[in-house]
Parts: structure tokens; sequence; C-alpha cells
């Protein structure tokens, strides 16, 4: 049979639909022990973290190498500025890229890959981003989440033996979920693979497919119809970018990243393999998500970078602008920027190694600590290169061309600020972030308590779990009571003679974990079945949790450089000015929990969405196009030319 010609546009679904789909591509089980899942639940495991992870000797033998190589390539063969101008990386780069093996640094090197571990994958990501972030980008998106990370983990070997060394080598790969009118709600997605012999015929729209313009293999989801055979479900497949009845409509374009290759693919009575599928019928979202457990550690990483070159510049500029008589970097002001973006630099970095290395050695569980290091990474980082940009005053909202161009030196600083200002929306929102995370950390409240508070349970249900839930809050709950954070000697070996004290910040995070998970639970108390309906209140419970954790990371990494004799002295002062500054935010979101203005917030977007303040929009000239707010997905053959640029 061939593929219907009547395919429906993106289903209407409700909001438990949506969510029971969300819900059951989550990983269900904690097979391993977790430090950040434990910290929600007011239990400060400093000893999975501490003392320090260690790469193996081998592992970073080779990164090291790989990163003198890399540095070579990038100071000789990249001009950041050129790919700015021109909004695309030329063909030689890619390339040399290509030559480098920088295609398979996360591939084993029996595919033909480099092999690195995460650590130093993501250690080249930030150095590639630092010379242009549309390299970052493009090598982010074909390892990171593109065909390698999901056929390494739930690939069968055939797909390994057929695909890996293309990838390794020669072949850019891309990942398509995104539809235009499908975000982070896979439930609606639209774009269908019909069951055909041994054979899928996928139609669809993708949207904002990076590096999906230059692609030559691709990673696509795809809803296949529930028939005789045939469990159906959102599903994962390999597709050759050139195939039959795929096009590339258009090149998008964006206020930063201006290199990258970022599309909008149609599919067409596309022909895929059966051979191609990856795993099972109605496993894809369950991939995905799985796939970006890890993969978003790329972008914390890239992120790392920016902090380094905004402290580089801050230092060289501040120390040479002087204003009343004296160095801006002496004003207060101004110096009080300098200390954050130091501080600040200091504690991603040790987020983002922390993670990596233990997502290297695979002890722990570490959705909830990716999930961390991108939000707290995107924010953090975002935060520093608006400080750079007001430390630079006028000069830093001038282009680097214009500076160049009367005699100064060429400092992209605003074009940082714009490109920096995607990682708060992909790969996850901070917005979606926030409730993915904060439904991670509940979970073990609605295992046992979930059933009370579902309007389809059972009154038997209810009951057991209520029992249940009584036994489990009669031990967690007296243990929220007091903890180490009280001892005043606890955490003594990060109290060094000579160095400031970082015991005292360890303590407040177990003080403030047993804090956070009280107040977690009075929540739950409190708005039971509302409680998913609490973004606000939950977004700043992750805050909370992501500061703790940075804290935990930054003190960790202090104490590992000083057993090791790399700058501990200086690495305890950033650490202990970055649990100063960190405490200050914390208490303020511990504050705004109980005291804010989620209530009249919502009432106003009642007023605002009901055209009550219509008024205030008068007396201005809306410049923006004619157009529909989103653009038509229809199914069908492709109207315009291909814009498919395969690099050769």
């Amino acid at each position: 049979m061939s593929a219907p010609s009547d395919i429906p546009q993106a289903p209407k679904v409700t909001e438990r639909e949506a969510r029971q789909v969300a819900e059951a591509a989550r990983e269900q089980d904690w097979r391993k022990p977790s430090f950040a899942k434990e910290l929600f639940l007011g239990r400060f495991r400093l000893d999975l973290i501490h003392p320090h992870p260690q790469p193996a000797p081998d592992d970073v033998r080779r990164g090291e190498a790989f990163l003198a190589r890399m540095r070579e390539f990038c100071e000789t063969r990249v001009d950041g500025a050129l790919i700015e101008r021109e909004a695309k990386i030329p063909d030689e780069v890619i390339n040399g890229l290509r030559e480098l093996g920088a295609l398979g640094m996360k591939i084993e090197t029996k595919y033909g890959g480099l092999g690195l571990t995460q650590v130093y994958y993501n250690k080249a990501l930030a150095l590639a981003g630092s010379a242009s972030p549309a390299i970052g980008a493009l090598l982010s998106a074909h390892q990171s989440i593109g065909v390698p990370q999901p056929l390494k983990m739930f690939g069968t070997q055939e797909q390994k033996d057929t695909f890996l060394p293309r990838l390794a080598r020669t072949d850019i790969s891309a990942f398509l979920l995104t539809e235009p009118d499908v975000g982070s709600d896979p439930a609606r997605l639209a774009t269908t693979a019909v069951p055909d012999g041994d054979e899928y015929v996928l139609d669809g729209v993708k949207l904002w497919t990076t590096n999906g313009v230059v692609a030559d293999l691709l990673v696509v989801m795809a809803r296949v119809p529930e028939s005789d055979g045939h469990k159906g479900g959102i599903t994962a497949f390999v597709v050759e970018a050139d195939s039959p009845g795929i096009t590339v409509e258009h090149r998008n374009a964006f206020m930063g990243l201006r290199g990258i290759e970022n599309g909008l693919t149609r599919f067409h009575g596309v022909r895929v393999p059966a051979a191609n599928r990856i795993g099972p019928e109605g496993a894809g979202l369950k991939i995905a998500l799985t796939t970006l457990n890890t993969g978003r550690l790329s972008l914390p990483a890239m992120c790392v970078g920016v902090g380094k070159w905004s402290l580089k510049i801050a230092r060289e500029w501040s120390a040479v602008r002087e204003q009343w008589g004296r160095p801006v970097a002496r004003h207060e002001a101004v110096g009080a920027k300098i200390s954050f973006i130091a501080a600040t630099t200091f504690a991603l970095e040790a987020v983002v190694d922390l993670s990596s290395q233990m997502a290297d050695e695979s002890r722990n569980d570490i959705r909830i600590e990716a999930a961390l290091a991108k939000l707290y990474g995107s924010e953090m980082g975002w935060l520093i290169s608006d400080e750079l940009v007001q430390i630079r005053g006028g000069r830093g909202f001038e282009t680097a061309d214009s500076l160049a161009a009367r005699g100064e030196r060429a400092v992209p600083a605003e074009q940082m600020l714009r490109d920096m200002r995607i990682n708060r929306i992909f790969e996850g929102s901070t917005e979606i972030m926030h409730l993915l995370i904060a439904r991670e950390a509940v979970d073990a409240h609605l295992k046992v308590a979930g059933d009370i508070i579902d309007p389809d349970k059972a009154l038997a249900d209810k009951a057991r779990a209520g029992a249940n839930a009584a036994q489990f809050y009669a031990r967690w709950l007296p243990k929220l009571v007091s903890g180490p954070g009280r001892v005043p000697n606890a955490y003594g070996e990060f109290r060094v003679p000579g160095h400031p004290d970082l015991s005292t910040h360890l303590r407040y995070v177990e003080r403030s974990s047993r804090k956070l998970a009280r107040s977690t639970f009075y929540a739950m108390s409190r708005w039971q079945g509302r409680m998913e309906t609490k973004q606000g209140f939950l977004g700043r419970i992750v805050d909370i949790g992501a500061e703790l954790f940075a804290m935990s990371a930054a003190c960790v990494r202090a104490e590992h450089l000083r057993v090791n004799d790399d700058h501990g002295r200086e690495a305890y002062q950033l650490a202990d000015v970055f649990c100063r500054q960190s405490r200050l935010r914390v208490e303020e979101l511990f504050g705004r929990l109980w005291s804010n203005t989620d209530d009249i917030d919502r009432r106003v977007v009642d007023g605002v969405l009901s055209g009550t303040y219509t008024w205030l929009e008068e007396g201005v000239i809306d410049p923006s196009g004619e157009g529909a707010w989103i653009a038509d997905a229809t199914p069908g053959p492709a109207e315009g030319d291909n814009v498919h640029r395969p690099i050769r």
C-alpha cells in the first residue's frame, strides 16, 4: 500500500493526554544513585561527588592531544568574523574538521572515531565554540543529538556497522523532532511513518533542523499509525538526507549563530527501510529524551567557553580603560561584575566537568545533573554575556567590524550576546527545563502518593497509596529536621589553613537541601493535584536546587585542585566568592516561594487575553509584516526549490 494523501494535521490532544505521552517517555526507574535527586529529597550525599571523580590517564593523554590539534586548527584555519559576516561556515573549514576527526569525537575508535570521553568532548566544543559558535553548534548537533548518540545507545549492531563509520569520518547528521506547530509537546506530532511491507513511508514537515541544510543523515521522529502487527506511536528512524521526496525548503536566519545550517525540511512519500528504525515502534520519544540526558551537557560546555573568554576580555579592557583617574575595574560597580564573571565561570566549569566525569564513569544517574547543567549554564552564561557588554559600555554595543574600521580591537561582545540568547531556548527552554527537572525531583513523592491526587484512581487505589505514603513519610520527614549542616565541624576537610573556609558553604547546602525538601512536601500537601499548575513555584524550587548543585560542585572542584596542587588557593577563593553570591540568590528564591505575584499575574494574563488592556497598546505602530502566526505545515509535495547543500 502507499501512503494516504489525506494525512491529518497535528492531532488534537487534551492537556492530560499530552502529559501522559510525556510521562510514558520518561525513564521510570532509578537504577543508579543520583546526587541531584537526593539533594531535592533533602539528603546531601556529598560522598557521591567527593572526592572528585578522575579520568583515566589514557583518556587524558588522548584528550589533551586532540585539544592541541583542535586549538591549532581553530587558530590557523577558522575565521570567526568571516563566518559571522557571510552567515556560513566555509566548506573548506568543514572539510578540515572532517580531516581532524572532529565529526567522530564521541564515536568509538572501532568505528573510526576518536573515542573521546564526555569530559574532553565538552572541552573540545568549548574550544571550537570560542573560535566560532556556529562551529560549536554544528559539531554538537551532529554528535550530541544527531544520529551517532541514539545509535550508540539504542541501535542494532548492523546499524552501528553501517552508519557510524560514515558519521565518524564524512557524514554530517541532524536531529528532526520539532514541527511548525509542535515544540515541547510531542503528543501532537504530525509527521507520519506509514508501514508498507518492509518499508515505512514518511510524510510531514520539520522545523529548526540544525545541520538539516547540509546533513547527509537524519534521525527523524515520526508517528506510526497503530494497525495489525504494528504497535504504532512516535518512532525514530535513520533517514538518508538525499532520499527522494525530501526537500529542504528554507534555510532559516537568526539573530545569532548566523553560520548554522538550520532549515525547514519536508517529507513527501519518503521511503525508509524498516531496518533503519531505531528501537521498537513507539520508543522514539524515549530515545530522544534519553539521548538528551548527556547530550544536554554540550550546551553548558560552550557556555563555559563564553565565560572564560568574557573573563579575559573583562580583565584586559577594564585594566586599561580609565574613568575618573583610575581603571574602571577599580570602581566597585564594575568590579562587582568582574567578580561575578570570574566566580560564575569557575562554578560553571565545575558543574560541567563534574557532570561529564560522572557520565563517563556511569556510576550515577545524571539525568537531573545534566538538565541542571543545561538550565544553569544557559541562564548564567547569558548573564555573563550581558555583564561583559555592560563593562565594555558603548563599545560592547558596537560590532567588531565597526570597532576595527575605526582602529580599535575587534571585540565581538555584541555578537556573543546574540549568539548566547538561543541557549535559553533550544534543547529545552528554561521554562520546559523547570518542569522537566521538577517532575524528576518529585518522582519519589509521586511514586508513593501519586494515586492519592490522581482523580482517575479508584478509592481502593487511593487507600493503598495512603498507607504506603504514611510509611514513607514517617521515615522521611523526621530526617528533614536536623543534619550535619547544624554541626559546626562537619565537612572539616574543606577547612584548610590559609584558605577560605568552604565547609561553612557545604553546611549551608545541607541545611538548604532539607529546607528545600520540606518546602516541596508542604506545597504538595497544600496544592495536591494542582501542584503541576504552580509553574512559578516549581521553577523556583528547581532554581534553588541548581544553585545548591553549583555550590557543591564548586567546593568539590576547589578541593580537587588544591589536593593536586593546581591553583588550589585561587580555586578556594573563587569557590568562596561564588558560594557567597549564590547564597544570596538562594535566600531570595526561598523568600519568593511564598511571597510572590503568581496569583495576580494570572489575573492580569486573563485580562490581557480577553482584551481588557488593549488601550495600553495604543500609540505605536506595529512593524510586523503580514502572514500567519504559524505557517501551514500540511503534508504534500514541495512547491519550491530544494536548498539542501551537502558538503563534499
